[in-house]
């Protein structure tokens, strides 16, 4: 992920950052201490009370460490919470103000195995790798110093060894981005299949095609696996690389320093002697200095995950629905008027070209013509579900909607019509349009329980629920309906709708017969 498609880290992630940090320096009066208390027993004046002293000294900074690390890792934590759920809430609200019907949006199962499931990589991203990218600027930063006051020829061993690490992590990191891409998306694709699946499970069944399903998803359960294994045996190989590198830093400033105090390589000081003291403190720090590396190694797949995350979530950003507001058209005049509308599927020839319409209080008009002619996409342009190229679409008061699939829920029936909308009484609609039904009585998800004219009935009671929905929109509602059902729908409809506008979208002759215009589409 570039340094400008990173999140900025929230302020008190880069306070847990230091406050872990701060731990982690204790380290160095702390290797000081352990030393000269290590020479105060050994030397030639041993002093065992002042060992203990030094003793009681290294426990207390080591309590301050302990303390410090845990408070700093409860603020990582938290932090890492909030900023997942500031960046779910961000592209949850992005998604709203996209078009409905937008046809580059994601399966809406993918999309939901991403906000549900995946983004939750964030969480150890930013918790545990974000403030170790902190230790690793200031703690090797103050470390070489330190060793270099002491012994130049020791940090120059830390320095040269050092840049091998995040040479080797750069070129591992390259093909661990594109695994946990892969592997993102795999998982994603089969989130987005069984979802639609299950949406079609009575299909399935009825074409007795279950092994087929299943045998399709346990192809993409397979290949999920492959793709998992795949980034952690390079988080593995990382970790391995890493440990190599490191324990041959530590292993050669070891054997400086014991050659030093041999008496076998002098150099490397600044004209003295290392004595006991000294060399046990370079040996203490040099696997400190190594730390923050090692540890960025083994969380590597952290972060591989986590900007895999970050990343899929920035690019559910789109286009938004301009206005978000329906325009509202003048108080007299048509309730719905479109000005020279143009629109155009991606990848596609233009399917609606310059089309001026416009549609008054009381009038019924049909859109007529073949499918694909783009009925269904006028009505959505009507709707505002879908964002004209060119051209106004100018509406006055709300809609209602009915779609050529009606959504139905698993829930009662009035709770179908309401949809959670306040001032919508649900019980009045359903006696006229489903009378014989009791408004809490439950429906299952898609319908179940109700017949396909039934379903088209609740729909129409959902769309004209709202006492101040002037305009009445309908996609293809007869389609795949018999003669009598459909003649039934047909009469609810007209007989719901008097007093509003309404539009349908339709290539059913008998409907259009009934409405007061008739405009032909895709002819």
């Amino acid at each position: 992920m570039s340094r400008k498609a990173r999140p900025p880290v929230p302020p008190r992630l880069r306070l847990a950052a230091l406050v872990q940090a701060a731990a982690a320096l204790l380290w160095v009066p702390q290797a000081w201490l352990l030393a000269a208390a290590v020479f105060s027993l050994t030397g030639p004046y041993a002093s065992p009370g002042e060992a203990v002293t030094l003793a009681m000294v290294f426990a207390g900074l080591g309590l301050l460490r302990a303390a410090l690390d845990a408070w700093g890792g409860r603020l990582a934590f938290r932090a890492a919470r909030d900023e997942l759920t500031r960046q779910r809430a961000r592209a949850v609200a992005v998604l709203s103000q996209r078009a409905p019907l937008d046809p580059t949006l994601p399966p809406s199962g993918e999309i939901a195995g991403l906000l549900a499931e995946q983004a939750e990589a964030v969480v150890p991203y930013l918790q545990r790798y974000v403030p170790v990218r902190w230790r690793l600027i200031l703690v090797p930063g103050v470390i070489l110093p330190v060793v270099a006051w002491h012994s130049w020829a020791a940090a120059l061993i830390l320095l040269v060894a050092a840049p091998l690490i995040p040479l080797c992590m750069a070129l591992v990191g390259i093909r661990a981005k594109k695994a946990s891409e892969d592997q993102l998306a795999a998982v994603g694709s089969m989130n987005g299949l069984l979802m639609d699946r299950l949406r079609g499970l009575p299909t399935i069944r009825a074409l007795k095609a279950e092994h087929l399903v299943a045998e399709r998803l346990g192809t993409l359960a397979a290949d999920v696996k492959r793709r998992t294994l795949a980034v952690l045996r390079i988080a593995f190989l990382s970790s391995a690389a890493l440990e190599l590198f490191s324990a041959l830093g530590v292993a050669l400033v070891a054997v400086y320093v014991g050659s030093h105090l041999f008496g076998q390589a002098e150099i490397g000081t600044w004209g003295q002697t290392l004595g006991l003291t000294e060399g046990l403190f370079i040996l203490l720090l040099a696997p400190a200095f190594f730390e923050p590396l090692r540890e960025m190694s083994a969380l590597w797949h952290d972060r591989a995950s986590g900007e895999a995350a970050l990343r899929a979530m920035t690019a559910l950003d789109g286009p938004p629905l301009v206005p978000v507001a329906p325009t509202e058209a003048p108080p007299e005049g048509p309730v719905l008027r479109l000005d020279g509308v143009t629109f155009t599927y991606p990848g596609s020839a233009p399917l609606v070209t310059g089309v001026d319409l416009a549609l008054y209080p009381g009038e019924k008009l049909a859109l007529y013509g073949p499918s694909g002619g783009g009925k269904s996409t006028l009505l959505a342009l009507a709707a505002g579900l879908l964002r004209p190229d060119k051209g106004v679409v100018v509406r006055r008061g709300k809609v209602g909607w009915i779609g050529h699939r009606p959504f139905v829920m698993n829930a009662s029936l009035a709770a179908n019509v309401s949809l959670g909308r306040s001032g919508v009484a649900a019980a009045p609609v359903l006696q006229r349009l489903l009378p014989g039904h009791d408004p809490t009585r439950r429906v299952g998800e898609g319908g179940i329980g109700l017949s396909g004219g039934e379903t088209l009935r609740l729909a129409l009671a959902r769309a004209i629920a709202d006492p101040d929905a002037s305009l009445i929109l309908a996609d293809e509602p007869t389609a795949h309906l018999d003669a009598s059902t459909a003649e039934e729908v047909i009469n609810a409809l007209l007989a719901a709708a008097q007093g509003r506008a309404l539009l349908i979208a339709t290539h059913d002759p008998r409907l259009a017969a009934r409405m007061d215009r008739v405009v032909e589409v895709g002819a």
